[in-house]
């Protein structure tokens, strides 16, 4: 998978094997903050639901992106800097769950999954930033 010039391709990059672990450790993120956000849809509306679980999957993620996919110290001063990735990706889930929910009338347990997936790659990068940072 490498170009001519012996440079690699962006798919080679992103199919690395930090790459490929940070995808494992997100679909377990997504299937448990997934699985809180169904059941608290019995008892909120979608967004705080979704706000909730989204909150509980930050922790979740900083712990299993740190230990896990970049095998680096966890420390206070990058969880406190983590969150930062999630806001600006809950902000763009968040636009894009409205839209999908108000305007294309997607389904509410559906539409979670999708803007997830589409958000992978900023998500990755952010993370990545903040966690291999001195």
């Amino acid at each position: 998978m490498k170009v001519e010039s012996g440079r690699p391709t962006l798919l080679t990059k992103l199919l690395n094997k930090e790459f490929l672990k940070f995808v494992v450790s997100g679909g377990i993120n997504t299937l448990t903050t997934y699985l809180m956000y169904l059941l608290l849809l019995l008892f909120l509306n979608y967004s705080l639901a979704y706000t909730v679980s989204y909150v509980s999957g930050i922790f979740l993620s900083y712990y299993l992106n740190t230990v896990f996919v970049f095998k680096e110290k966890m420390s206070i001063k990058k969880f406190l800097k983590f969150p930062i990735v999630y806001l600006i990706q809950y902000f763009i889930n968040l636009l894009m769950l409205y839209i999908l929910v108000e305007h294309l009338h997607l389904s509410t347990r559906i539409v979670p999954l999708i803007v997830v997936v589409v958000t992978i790659p900023v998500t990755y990068v952010l993370s990545k930033l903040i966690i291999k940072s001195k």
